[in-house]
């Protein structure tokens, strides 16, 4: 047997017996749904149970999860835990999974706790971290980097580690899952263009109406004129901000009554609006 077999053979076998199990999803294509999980310290520990997702709505589109009855019997360390040496498998603590997370559907705010277990019994306990939501999915994050280096076999998931009055329903799901990130938010909807004729201007220089402006709002072109009560065309812009001082041809027009069209538009909407008013001017 020639040595680049035998390294191979070797290889092989250690990435068997060395390797995790994740992310647990509880989906019938992924980890978690068939795993022979354990239930301890709670009452008369009714089995972990594999069902729809209470609410796809949420952050967890998951189809299913799994679903703890803490009983008001249980122990407030109730849990549930996978099989040493099968389900979650054999993993070492580095880098890439030091950060664990844990998706929850909960009714009480309550310490969740998650520990992981060696071979032989022997842990350094649980990390515990609260839930801060209620009936809505929540992903909870656990540092287990002072775990660098140690190897386990077994994980323990505590839903509900608390002392409770009531019997308490925890779905939980995706553990050893990617962090979430919420999608962007969709851009609001484009507004359509909005036009208002003011009927008033003063240009008197008092700092009060001195010019006439349309008022144009979510507009992206605008075409207005003014003339005079005769049909005259005094003033015409293509501008959403131009203004009239109130002359023609550098000419101060005399007071009286003045007329307006004007027009604009929304290249995102498409819409039009088009209105017609009056202008009393006056100095």
């Amino acid at each position: 047997m020639s040595r680049l077999f035998v390294f191979v053979f070797l290889n092989l076998i250690f990435n068997k017996c060395y390797s995790q199990n994740a992310p647990v999803n509880f989906e019938t294509n992924g980890y978690g749904a068939f795993w022979n999980w354990k239930v301890f310290e709670n009452g008369q520990n009714p089995p972990l149970e594999i069902v729809a997702n209470p609410d796809t709505s949420g952050i967890n589109k998951s189809l299913t999860v799994a679903k703890y009855k803490a009983q008001i019997s249980g122990a407030p360390f109730a849990g549930c835990e996978t099989k040493h040496g099968a389900g979650i498998g054999s993993f070492t603590i580095d880098q890439s999974n030091m950060i664990i997370r844990i998706m929850v559907y909960k009714s009480v705010i309550s310490d969740v706790g998650i520990k992981l277990v060696r071979f032989d019994n022997w842990s350094l306990g649980e990390i515990k971290v609260a839930n801060t939501k209620i009936n809505e999915w929540e992903q909870l994050t656990f540092d287990f980097s002072s775990h660098f280096g140690l190897t386990y076999d077994q994980l323990v998931v505590f839903p509900d580690f608390v002392g409770r009055s009531g019997e308490n329903i925890i779905y939980f799901d995706n553990i050893f899952d990617i962090e979430y990130v919420a999608p962007p938010e969709e851009p609001p909807a484009p507004k359509d263009a909005e036009l208002t004729l003011p009927n008033v201007c003063s240009p008197n220089n008092d700092g009060v109406n001195d010019y006439y402006f349309p008022l144009f709002v979510n507009a992206d072109w605008a075409e207005w004129h003014i003339y005079s009560r005769y049909g005259q065309k005094l003033f015409e812009s293509e501008s959403l901000t131009d203004r009239w001082d109130g002359k023609h041809f550098g000419n101060d027009v005399p007071e009286g009554v003045y007329f307006i069209t004007a027009k604009c538009g929304s290249d995102e909407t498409g819409n039009i609006v088009e209105k017609k008013s009056f202008i009393h001017l006056s100095r």
